[in-house]
């Protein structure tokens, strides 16, 4: 059966690709517009469920290989999973708006950049973020956080690492201007890396983990070492699919809640899946997932109340066209 094309404003995709480029669009509507209503109640069945993931998302790379989420779905008549991977999270949160997904895993900034941006997006459940290092080559004059003033800092513009940046500057007492931002994603910041185009870099598992073990990397900063530096990740939903399908949504994310308790479990486990899946060494891998968070959250007052200064942060340095509530668009199915 042919599938229907998705029905997407070509303006709202115009303001997302400009999202980066802190364009201003309009406001999302009050997400009380969420609610099922009773002509969405009779709405039929996609005929796939559609999910973007990254090298860096554990728990999908292990629903993946173990097929839980499509035998949680089938029960609601879901037959097939499409698996698309993403670089990282921006073009993930797009894809999402422009409904070629229903559902991704980002961490934090992604969501805030999108919501400024327009997209048609909902906050669908919360995991702690994947450890992140900021790192230098190893015979790099570089020794501490202060060290980066003047230098090429490569990070992707919109993910993560972006707030992983700006707190990082912050306890440095530098400015976002006392640096030379460098937006690059994981591969093109991998060969900038290796070049000697950037001077330092700020990157999420499993990138991290293969930059200690195959690129010389030495860590200046982490996650790990500065508690504070580390934020949450999110399952962002499209707003229309948890608008017409919240009993799937609903499915999808206790599928990804059981696969969660399980890898907890078996590290070793999920590490050599991962392997198998992305092609990356199995010790890297391993390195990775030993200090991977493996948990999830409700949507606490604590969760929102950091989100929400992040995005306050972000609008503060103009890296956001315009001041944001998340609290408007956390799905509550």
């Amino acid at each position: 059966m042919k599938k229907n094309p998705p029905r997407f404003n070509p303006g709202k995709r115009a303001a997302l690709a400009r999202l980066l480029g802190l364009a201003a669009t309009p406001a999302l509507a009050p997400l009380s517009a969420l609610a099922p209503s009773p002509a969405f109640a009779q709405t039929p069945n996609p005929e796939s469920f559609r999910v973007g993931y990254q090298k860096g998302t554990a728990i999908l790379i292990v629903s993946r290989q173990r097929r839980d989420l499509e035998d949680k779905l089938r029960k609601t008549g879901i037959d097939k999973v499409d698996w698309i991977e993403f670089q990282f999270g921006p073009p993930m949160l797009e894809a999402i708006t422009a409904q070629s997904i229903d559902i991704g895993s980002v961490g934090d900034t992604p969501p805030i950049f999108a919501q400024a941006g327009g997209g048609d997006i909902v906050y669908a459940l919360t995991v702690p973020s994947s450890p992140h290092g900021i790192i230098v080559p190893d015979g790099s004059p570089i020794r501490a956080l202060p060290d980066l003033k003047g230098k090429r800092v490569a990070f992707g513009k919109g993910s993560s690492a972006h707030n992983i940046l700006l707190k990082a500057l912050k306890i440095a007492g530098l400015s976002y201007n006392d640096i030379q931002p460098t937006y690059l994603g994981p591969a093109e910041a991998t060969a900038a890396f290796t070049g000697g185009k950037i001077d330092a870099w700020v990157i999420w598992d499993p990138y991290y983990a293969l930059a200690e073990e195959q690129l010389g990397a030495r860590v200046i900063a982490s996650t790990e070492q500065i508690p504070e530096l580390a934020s949450n990740s999110f399952y962002i939903a499209n707003r229309h699919f948890a608008q017409r399908h919240p009993a799937i949504l609903r499915a999808a994310l206790d599928s990804f809640i059981e696969t969660i308790a399980w890898a907890d479990k078996h590290r070793d486990e999920v590490a050599a899946l991962a392997a198998k899946s992305t092609g990356l060494d199995l010790s890297i891998q391993k390195r990775a997932f030993a200090r991977a968070p493996l948990s999830y959250s409700e949507f606490t007052e604590a969760v929102l109340t950091e989100q929400q200064a992040t995005a306050d942060e972000f609008f503060k340095h103009r890296l956001i066209p315009k001041k944001i509530d998340i609290r408007e668009i956390v799905w509550r199915g």
